[in-house]
């Protein structure tokens, strides 16, 4: 008897392959049809385990939990099966994703587009950050699997494209290839074992002779948080030996807010990441600051400037505040 997984399609387990030269060769019903159609093998017959008893037989099923397996597994057949490999389960979630968005599937996913599935894709990704920020493991693999799904579905909605179409496999395959040719020292011949710092910058410089980059700010995801590009933009300004009395400064606001996020990361610190601890902080703050209004009997909408000053007065350690809580 063999078990084959229905998500690999025609893939069948190598030690299976010397049965099927002598033995009479069913498929179980349950079977999916691409994998009962490649098998070109008929349903099992009333009296599979008697016609067992007499000759060589081999039946393909999807799981051992049906009445012939059951019945030959008890007669003693031998069961032939192989593990399935590492990321099978995507497999499963491309089909699902297939389903929604096709005929008779969901009409809302349907209905997406890049553009309406930009502002999702922001929000998976900010509350992964935030699973990672708290340590939550569950959130953490729930989030994860949360921007999976948008990457699911903006292949799917690609794969529908009339002018340039591309799906899945295509994504995958050029993410491959990139990982490959940017890691000469893993999966070529280059022999230089780099810290993390320079390998990081040879990625760069590989980049950038792949893409034919003509300026080293090209391919910067404008887009990002003010504060994370400014960081961005200092970083690859340093890397290219552009002097930091060049970078923006002055009195307007935005001069001065780039000035502290490029003195931060030419300090070797992240801003984005800086910024974000001290607000997280300030509203632990608030929260426990409305705990003791609502403690004292007081509502905090109420509360006038002065009552704000008591209450947060001794709250300016983010450290006791979480020591506290």
């Amino acid at each position: 008897m063999v078990v084959v997984d229905d998500r690999l399609g025609e893939v069948v387990p190598a030690a299976a392959v010397p049965l099927l030269r002598n033995a009479v060769v069913y498929a179980e019903p349950g079977l999916a049809p691409a994998a009962r159609e490649a098998l070109a093998a008929p349903e099992p017959p009333a009296d599979l385990l008697a016609q067992a008893a007499r000759e060589p037989v081999v039946l393909f099923v999807g799981d051992l939990g049906c009445a012939d397996a059951e019945a030959l597994r008890s007669a003693g057949a031998r069961v032939i099966g192989a593990p399935a490999p590492a990321g099978v389960e995507l497999l499963d979630a491309v089909t699902v994703m297939d389903r929604l968005r096709s005929p008779g599937g969901c009409p809302w996913d349907a209905d997406q587009d890049h553009d309406t599935l930009r502002k999702y894709l922001v929000e998976e990704a900010y509350e992964l950050l935030d699973a990672i920020a708290d340590g939550d493991r569950e959130a953490l693999r729930e989030e994860l699997g949360d921007v999976l799904l948008q990457v699911l579905f903006h292949a799917r909605v690609a794969a529908e494209d009339a002018a340039d179409p591309f799906d899945i496999d295509a994504v995958a395959a050029g993410l491959v290839s990139k990982l490959v040719s940017r890691h000469p020292n893993v999966f070529a011949d280059e022999s230089s074992v780099l810290d993390a710092e320079s390998q990081h910058a040879r990625w760069e410089e590989l980049k950038q002779q792949e893409k034919q980059r003509e300026s080293i700010v090209d391919g910067v995801a404008l887009g990002q948080p003010a504060v994370a590009l400014a960081a961005k933009l200092v970083q690859r300004a340093s890397r290219a030996g552009i002097p930091a009395e060049v970078l923006p400064h002055g009195e307007a606001v935005g001069e001065a807010l780039f000035d502290i996020a490029a003195r931060a990361r030419l300090a070797g610190a992240d801003p984005e990441d800086e910024l974000r601890s001290v607000a997280l902080a300030f509203a632990e703050r608030i929260r426990e600051a409305e705990r003791r209004a609502r403690e004292s009997g007081r509502e905090p909408s109420e509360l006038a400037a002065d009552e704000w000053r008591e209450l947060m007065s001794d709250l300016s350690d983010p450290v006791a505040v979480r020591s506290e809580s």
